[in-house]
């Protein structure tokens, strides 16, 4: 002791390190004591361990924000972010303060200027705590009692609805709560996009845009069955969380909670507009998509900005207008287009000046949805409502038709979409020197037209000439003409070669798809015209395509904005060139080029079974005969797949609108984009990205990840019981049976299974065939797939009429309680949601 005393300044070291150790203790666990700080390094973990509080940076940006994420996963994706509107950059000084008068004080710099602070009125309580609990609510609370709660994170909601949390109006401003998005995925600046609960007063969930434009609703709360008029998916996950929505005299809000709490969940407003459900269940931690709305971006009000378009079938979705330009190209990469376009010049009307006689023009932009805001004019012709339009500063663009309707813009254009062909056209102003810039570079368009198309010419005299020879897709030797390609011929080489054993193992060896040039598959579908369109799945749209020999195809596109990408892509070049069968859809080749990804097919006249199984009208064509000759062409396709084909398939996306039929109704699977190879003796692997549409996915894939040839008799099964029935088995939502397997399962127990059949389509007097079918649907949709059939006891099944078949057991997706409560076998790893919500991957923020 004496030593300490004659030397002051080690006691001062001392004094100093333990001062330190005391601060470092204080901040460690879910606790901020009152007069001590959390520095860059330190972290607050809940007392459960699901939620990290601390210091981050979004991306590769180098700004610095103050959030809580869950703990344990990969990406570090902030559920909720204190300081969103103002970072901090200086990573040195940076401190969180429980300050005496009991505030949470944000500091990034030498100043005493907080960057953010939770503001609170009272001062004074040194008694007051910061705590982070384990729902993930970072609040304020008093020590002596914690059950009195100051503030709390859950009452300051940023792009993130957690469970437990609630969103509607908040009880003490009496304001709408606000879920706000990211600006981009790197700013978590508030964006334009958010949900609310409807301004207007009814019980339902609104998507805005700019908090002022609503352009999605959940349809309203129905108390009965506790869930959203327009959102019936959200009921087939009932077995894994639960809603609730309260009104009383004093709030009104929603909120949900998780019926198991070992699971993680969150609602996701993000950046591109969209709201989605993010959950993890079982496996490896990892977010996976459960329901997204809205379907396509083109919904998504203003994705675009001001003065930008949104156009489809090109690498962006959104471009600006012609003499505009983006607002920030550095946002714009991030895909953040709501800083829209400005212009490149102004205006002459603006400079208040007409020098040397240059005057705004109009340019035309044909095949546009237009804008809302617009102003009705009364003009005589097209002129008059040109000249009504020009008189105004403020007028942006005008359109005229030819019944004499004229309307007119002023300021910003929003919402703008063009398409390759119908819509209506507007005239767009801009200024004169943007119409003498165009004149200036004509010699240049001269020179764009005819370099090109003499290359053209050129190539078509070649291929003229000489015959197309098939190419492998890798080559970058020239392309193939789609055009005066002959498929027939091709098709009968590939029919001739795969009848005959010797040459059979041999074909699918050397068998390689033509690559044809996007000029020659642009022509043949009529440049993508949406006369051409056939429709669009979650790959992208399909169009009809015609050739010179008269032959039609069907080409499909890879949508830029599909959560499908190269690995799809490539699923589909290597296995359906691969693999030869009458109830496979056949690939005829494909295009790489201008970073488009089209794939050409056989032509199915009459489209897909989704059109008529679902349609009253058209349901009607589908005969019992035709339905069973249907079902037993899909289970050769699966058989084949599943057992004779060189490669051993799982398909993982099978449903109505991927069987197509041909001119004959023979059923034909397509769509192998999702579809894995697994070993030739293997049956089953794992996974951690979740594909396929649920309502069709087995359970112990759509939880789990464990994906195996049940997985697709579950699939065939759901599939069956809906062409038999001609009901979607997503189409229960507002009654007691939730879904088709329920119904079906009801029918079965009480012995009035024929009531599953629509009479109108006609069966056979015997019942025995009906209930046999039925009774095949409901073996393939048992929860455990070791009790599920495999494709060739199904076939025979089908083939054999009198053979005797088992009785079914209670299928998945019926039982009351939570189906992860149940005891998997070693193929089964759990229970999955019902709906009809097709999914690719998952992106991080």
């Amino acid at each position: 002791m004496g030593s300490m005393t004659s030397k002051p300044w080690l006691l001062f070291v001392l004094l100093l390190i333990l001062s330190y150790c005391t601060a470092c203790f204080s901040v460690a666990g879910d606790t901020l004591s009152a007069g001590l700080s959390l520095s860059r390094n330190d972290t607050l973990l809940s007392n459960g361990s699901k939620f990290e509080l601390g210091f981050f940076s979004p991306g590769s940006s180098s700004k610095i924000y103050l959030g809580i994420w869950y703990k344990n996963f990969d990406e570090k994706n902030p559920v909720w972010v204190a300081n969103r509107e103002n970072p901090l950059s200086d990573r040195s000084s940076l401190r969180l303060n429980l300050s005496e008068d009991g505030n949470l004080l944000l500091f990034g710099n030498s100043s005493n200027i907080p960057f953010w602070s939770t503001n609170l009125a009272f001062r004074g309580s040194n008694l007051t705590e910061a705590v982070l609990r384990d729902d993930g609510n970072f609040v304020l609370r008093d020590r002596s009692n914690p059950s009195t709660i100051f503030w709390g994170s859950f009452d300051h909601l940023t792009d993130t609805w957690l469970p437990g949390s609630n969103l509607g109006i908040d009880k003490v401003t009496g304001k709408p709560q606000h879920l706000i998005s990211w600006k981009n995925k790197e700013d978590p600046a508030p964006g334009v996009f958010s949900m609310v609960l409807d301004p207007n007063g009814s019980n339902q969930l609104v998507l805005e845009w700019n908090k002022s434009q609503i352009y999605l609703s959940s349809g309203v709360w129905d108390e009965k069955i506790h869930t959203f008029a327009l959102a019936p998916e959200l009921t087939m996950l009932k077995h894994v969380f639960n809603y609730t929505f309260v009104s009383n005299g004093n709030e009104r809000y929603f909120t949900y909670y998780l019926k198991d709490p070992s699971y993680r969940a969150k609602f996701l407003m993000n950046s591109t507009g969209n709201i989605q459900l993010l959950a993890w269940l079982s496996g490896p931690l990892e977010w996976k998509l459960f329901w997204s709305q809205p379907t396509g971006q083109s919904n998504n009000y203003g994705f675009c900005g001001a003065f930008g378009v949104y156009r489809d079938n090109i690498s962006s979705p959104c471009e600006c207008l012609k003499g505009f330009e983006p607002f920030s190209k550095n946002d714009t990469i991030l895909n953040d287009w709501t800083g829209g376009c400005v212009r490149k010049s102004p205006l002459q009307c603006e400079n208040n000046t007409y020098a040397n006689g240059k005057k705004d023009w109009f340019v035309k932009m044909p095949f546009l949805k237009l804008p809302v805001n617009s102003k009705a004019y009364s003009a005589a012709s097209d002129r008059d409502c040109e000249v009504a339009c020009m008189n105004k500063c403020s007028c942006t663009a005008y359109a005229y038709n030819s019944s004499g309707y004229c309307v007119i813009w002023e300021g910003a254009l929003l919402n703008l979409q063009q398409f390759s062909d119908g819509g209506e056209t507007m005239y767009l102003r801009l200024a004169a020197d943007e119409h003498q810039s165009t004149k200036g570079k004509k010699w240049k368009v001269w020179v764009a037209v005819l370099v090109p198309t003499t290359g053209l010419i050129l190539c078509l005299f070649i291929c003229f000439s000489t015959k197309g020879k098939l190419k492998p897709v890798g080559e970058k030797t020239s392309s193939n003409n789609l055009l005066l390609f002959d498929f027939n011929t091709e098709l009968n080489a590939i029919n001739e070669e795969m009848n005959t054993n010797n040459n059979m193992k041999k074909k699918e060896k050397d068998f390689e798809l033509p690559l044809f040039s996007y000029e020659s598959v642009s022509a043949a579908s009529n440049n993508f015209s949406a006369v051409n369109k056939l429709g669009e799945g979650g790959y992208g749209p399909v169009y009809k395509g015609k050739l010179l020999r008269g032959q039609e195809v069907a080409v499909k596109m890879l949508s830029k904005r599909s959560g499908q990408g190269n690995e799809e892509f490539r699923n589909e070049i290597i296995l359906i060139a691969k693999l030869q069968h009458r109830n496979l859809v056949r690939i005829l080749g494909c295009c790489i080029e201008r970073d488009e990804k089209i794939l050409i097919y056989e032509y199915m006249p009459n489209q897909s079974l989704d059109v008529y199984l679902f349609d009253p009208i058209k349901n009607k064509m589908l005969t019992w005969e035709t339905r069973v000759h249907i079902i037993g062409g899909i289970a050769q396709g699966l058989l084949y797949l599943h057992q004779y084909s060189r490669l051993r398939i799982i398909h993982r996306d099978l449903k109505p609108s991927n069987i197509l039929l041909d001119n004959e109704m023979n059923p034909k699977i397509s769509d192998f984009g999702m579809a894995r190879i697994v070993g030739g003796n293997e049956t089953k692997a794992n996974t951690n990205r979740i594909v396929g549409t649920y309502g069709y996915m087995s359970p112990e894939y759509a939880i789990g990840g464990l994906y195996s040839i049940k997985s697709d008799v579950f699939s065939f099964g759901v599939l069956l019981l809906e062409i038999i029935s001609g009901k979607k088995n997503t189409s229960f939502y507002n009654t007691s049976s939730l879904n088709l397997l329920r119904y079906a399962w009801e029918l079965w127990v009480d012995d009035r299974s024929l009531e599953l059949i629509n009479p109108t389509i006609g069966y056979p007097s015997a019942s025995s065939l009906p209930l046999r079918f039925i009774n095949i649907g409901l073996l393939c949709v048992e929860e455990n797939p070791t009790d599920r059939p495999t494709m060739l006891d199904v076939v025979s099944m089908i083939s054999d009429e009198h053979a005797p078949l088992p009785k079914p057991k209670q299928p998945a997706f019926t039982k009351g309680q939570n189906m992860m409560d149940t005891n998997p076998t070693d193929d089964s790893a759990g229970n999955c949601s019902n709906n009809s919500v097709t999914i690719s991957t998952l992106e991080a923020r």
